[in-house]
C-alpha cells in the first residue's frame, strides 16, 4: 500500500507548489504601501505661470534617493534643479528652473516607503496650455519585471523557510521528543534553516536594483548594496541573518541533546556498562528541555520581528501594538503550518522502529488549537488595523485577498478537525499494536537463547571427542598395538581437518542485515495496514496541500497596499478632483499677462477670469493692476479668442468698466473647445498701447 500511495504523495505535492508559485507570480506586481494623497500643481492642473517647485504628499513617511522626484519638459529633459527635501512630515518637494515655457510637464517619482515597498507612478500639469510631450508615464514602477519577480519569490521562499524551521523545531521539542533522532526529521528542519538563510542573502543582494532601476546588472553592485544596509530594510535582513546563526546553533543542540548515551555503571569486575539512571536522567531532560524551549522562542520571536520592523507592522495606526502582535501572528503560524509540515514527514518518512505515536499527534493537536485561537485574535486586530471599514473587504485588493486567505483558514481548521477524529481512533489502537510488538519481541528473545544453548551443547560435545583423540596420539599406541589386540594392518595416516569458519564472518552479518530489513519492512507494512494511520496521513497531507497555498496568499497580502490606505488615497483623489470641478464651475481659468506700453504709468498685470471656461456662454472678467497690486483705470482695455487650430476667430470681446481697474463681459460665446489664443490689448494713454497674449484650454 505504501509504494502505491508515496508517488501520489510526491504527484500532489508538486501539484500544489506549482499552484502556490503560479499564484504568487500571477499576482503581478506589488502594490504600493504608500499612496499620493496631494500634489501641487496637481494632476492635470492648467496653471498660468511656471511654479516655483513640485510638492507632493504621501500617506506615509517614504525614503528619498536623489532621483526620487523628477520634472520633465515636453521633450522628456529634467527641468529640477536639485534634490528632493522634506518640506514637512510627508510633504516633499524639488524646486525646478525659473521661466519656464508653457506645455505639459511630467512629474516622476520613485521612493521607498516606511514599510520597505518602493512606490512609484507619474502624473502630469501643464503651464498655459496642454501640449503634446514625448515623455511616457507607463511602466515606471520597477518592481513588475525580473527583478521584481525574484524579490517576490525570494520573499516566498523566506517566509517558508522560517515556518519549516521554527515550526518543525517546535513539533520535535513539543510533541515528539523521539523524532530528534529521526533523520528525515532533522532535514525537514535544516532544510527550513538553508531556505531562509539562502533567501535572506538573495533578498539583500535584490534590495538595491528591486526600489532603484530595477535592472538585473545592478543586483552584485556593491555601492548599491552599501545604500541597502544604511537603510531599515538592510539593518532587519542583517539582524536576521545574525540570528540564524543562533538557529544554527539551536538546531544542532535540539537533535543532539535528546540522543545523548545514558549515564554508565562500574560493576564489581572493574567493566563499565552503560545503565540508565531514571532519577539523573529525567532531571537532566527537564533542565534541557527548559533551556531549549525558552532559547528557541527568543530566536524564533527575533526572527519574526525582523519582519514586523520593516513592513506593515512599523507604520500606520498604533505601530507600538501591532508589531508584537504581528510577531505574535507569525509564530502562530509558523507553530501550526511548520509542526504540520513536520508531523506529515514523520507519518511518511519515519523509520519502522521510531513511528510517530498517538500522545505526540495529539499534542500537536493542542499545539495547533492554541495557534488557531492566536491567529483569530491577532488576525482580527491585523484586519482592524489595516482595513478600517467593512467596505474594504470587498472595495479593494487587500480586502479580497484577505477573505481568501480567511476562506482557506475556515477549510485548513475543518480538515484539521478531521485529523482530531482520526488521532483519537489511532490512539485506541495503539495500546493493542505495542502489546503485540513487545510479545513478538519477547518470543525472538527467547528463540535466540534457546539456539544459543544449542550451540554451546555441540561445541562442547565436539570438544569431548577432540579431547579423546588427543589423548590416544599422544600415548604412541594404535589400537592394533594395545595388549590382547592383533594388528589389523599398517595404520593409514589421517586427512587434515578443515579449517573450521570464523565466528560473526561477513556472510553470518550480511544475513543478520538482510533478516533486520525483512523485520523493519514487516513492522512498516504493519503499521500502515492500519486504517486509522492510513487515513490520518492523508488528512494531514490534505492540511499541508492548503497550507502550501495559504502561504501563498499570505506572501501576496503582505506586498498588496492596505486596504485603508488604498480608500484613504482614493478619498483624496476624489476631494481634489471635487475641488478642481468646483474651481472651474465658479471662474477656475485665470490668466495674469504683465504688460508694460512704455509710456507713464505703462507698466502693470492684466488678469482674465473665464467663468465657467466651457462651450457656451461664459462671464468674463478684466482685472488691471499696478505692479505693486494696487488698482487702476486705463482708457481702454479689449479682449479677443482665436481658436487657430479650427481656424476660428479672432472673436472680440470689449468689457464694460465696472470699478476702478474692473472690466466685466457676460454671455461671452465659446462656440468650441480646444487650446484658444487670448490676447488682451491695453491702452494706457491715446498713443500707449500693447498687446499679451496666452494660451488657454476652455471647453
Amino acid at each position: 500500500m505504501t509504494q502505491t500511495i508515496a508517488p501520489r504523495v510526491r504527484t500532489l505535492v508538486l501539484l500544489l507548489l506549482a499552484a502556490a508559485c503560479a499564484l504568487l507570480t500571477g499576482a503581478g506586481p506589488a502594490s504600493a504601501h504608500a499612496a499620493v494623497t496631494g500634489s501641487d500643481p496637481g494632476q492635470g492642473a492648467v496653471v498660468d505661470k511656471a511654479p516655483a517647485r513640485i510638492t507632493l504628499t504621501f500617506s506615509e513617511p517614504v525614503a528619498l534617493s536623489d532621483d526620487s522626484l523628477r520634472v520633465l519638459d515636453p521633450e522628456g529633459k529634467r527641468v529640477d534643479t536639485a534634490q528632493p527635501a522634506t518640506v514637512s512630515g510627508t510633504t516633499y518637494a524639488v524646486p525646478l528652473h525659473s521661466g519656464l515655457p508653457d506645455g505639459t510637464y511630467t512629474v516622476a517619482y520613485q521612493v521607498v516607503s516606511a514599510d520597505s515597498h518602493p512606490v512609484a507612478g507619474a502624473y502630469t500639469f501643464s503651464i498655459g496650455a496642454p501640449s503634446k510631450t514625448s515623455v511616457s508615464v507607463s511602466g515606471q514602477s520597477t518592481d513588475d519585471g525580473v527583478v521584481g519577480w525574484l524579490y517576490g519569490f525570494g520573499r516566498y521562499v523566506s517566509y517558508a523557510g522560517f515556518i519549516v524551521m521554527a515550526g518543525g523545531a517546535a513539533f520535535v521539542l513539543a510533541c515528539w521528543r523521539r523524532g530528534s533522532g529521526v533523520r528525515p526529521v532533522q532535514r525537514f528542519v535544516v532544510s527550513g534553516w538553508v531556505a531562509l538563510t539562502a533567501s535572506t542573502l538573495a533578498l539583500l543582494l535584490l534590495r538595491g536594483s528591486f526600489t532603484g532601476s530595477g535592472k538585473v546588472a545592478d543586483i552584485f553592485d556593491l555601492s548599491l548594496l552599501g545604500q541597502v544596509l544604511q537603510t531599515k530594510s538592510g539593518a532587519a535582513l542583517v539582524s536576521r541573518l545574525l540570528l540564524l546563526a543562533a538557529a544554527a546553533l539551536f538546531i544542532a543542540v535540539l537533535f543532539g541533546a535528546y540522543a545523548r548515551p545514558s549515564p554508565t555503571t562500574t560493576l564489581t569486575d572493574g567493566a563499565s556498562r552503560r545503565q540508565p539512571d531514571p532519577s539523573e536522567d529525567a532531571e537532566q531532560k527537564r533542565d534541557l528541555t527548559f533551556g531549549l524551549s525558552i532559547g528557541g522562542v527568543v530566536v524564533a520571536a527575533g526572527l519574526a520581528a525582523s519582519w514586523a520592523m520593516s513592513e506593515h507592522a512599523s507604520v500606520g495606526l498604533q505601530a507600538g501594538i501591532a508589531m508584537p502582535v504581528d510577531v505574535l501572528h507569525l509564530l502562530a503560524v509558523a507553530a501550526w503550518l511548520g509542526g504540520l509540515g513536520a508531523l506529515l514527514v514523520a507519518l511518511y518518512r519515519a523509520p519502522a522502529d521510531t513511528p510517530v505515536d498517538a500522545p505526540a499527534v495529539r499534542r500537536f493537536s493542542q499545539v495547533a488549537f492554541g495557534s488557531v485561537l492566536a491567529l483569530i485574535a491577532t488576525g482580527t486586530y491585523q484586519s482592524w488595523r489595516q482595513l478600517g471599514s467593512w467596505s474594504a473587504f470587498t472595495d479593494t485588493r487587500y480586502g479580497q485577498l484577505l477573505l481568501a486567505k480567511i476562506a482557506l483558514v475556515v477549510v485548513l481548521v475543518g480538515v484539521a478537525w478531521i485529523s482530531r477524529r482520526w488521532t483519537g481512533r489511532l490512539a485506541q489502537t495503539v495500546p493493542v499494536e505495542a502489546s503485540a510488538v513487545r510479545e513478538k519481541e519477547r518470543v525472538g528473545a527467547g528463540a535466540d537463547g534457546a539456539g544459543e544453548a544449542a550451540a554451546v551443547g555441540d561445541g562442547d560435545a565436539a570438544a569431548v571427542g577432540d579431547r579423546d583423540a588427543r589423548a590416544e596420539s599422544e600415548s604412541g599406541l594404535d589400537t592394533d598395538e594395545r595388549p590382547g589386540t592383533e594388528s589389523a594392518g599398517p595404520a593409514e595416516p589421517a586427512e587434515p581437518a578443515e579449517p573450521a569458519e570464523p565466528a560473526g564472518s561477513e556472510r553470518a552479518a550480511q544475513l543478520a542485515r538482510q533478516q533486520a530489513a525483512r523485520d523493519a519492512a514487516q513492522q512498516k507494512r504493519m503499521r500502515d495496514a492500519d486504517p486509522n494511520r492510513f487515513g490520518l496521513r492523508r488528512s494531514v497531507l490534505a492540511e499541508a496541500g492548503i497550507a502550501v497555498v495559504l502561504l501563498a496568499v499570505t506572501t501576496v497580502l503582505t506586498q498588496t497596499e492596505p486596504g485603508r490606505t488604498e480608500q484613504e488615497a482614493k478619498a483624496a483623489t476624489a476631494a481634489s478632483a471635487s475641488s478642481s470641478a468646483d474651481e472651474g464651475a465658479s471662474g477656475a481659468l485665470t490668466l495674469n499677462m504683465p504688460f508694460d506700453t512704455g509710456g507713464e504709468d505703462g507698466k502693470g498685470i492684466v488678469t482674465i477670469d473665464v467663468d465657467p471656461a466651457r462651450v457656451g456662454g461664459n462671464e468674463m472678467h478684466v482685472y488691471v493692476e499696478r505692479p505693486n497690486g494696487q488698482a487702476f483705470d486705463i482708457p481702454e482695455v479689449k479682449v479677443e479668442f482665436t481658436l487657430e487650430a479650427k481656424d476660428i476667430g479672432p472673436l472680440p470681446v470689449v468689457p464694460d468698466h465696472i470699478a476702478t481697474g474692473h472690466w466685466s463681459a457676460n454671455g461671452v460665446q465659446i462656440p468650441m473647445a480646444g487650446d484658444w489664443q487670448v490676447d488682451v490689448t491695453v491702452r494706457t494713454s491715446d498713443i500707449d498701447e500693447v498687446t499679451v497674449s496666452k494660451n488657454a484650454q476652455i471647453g
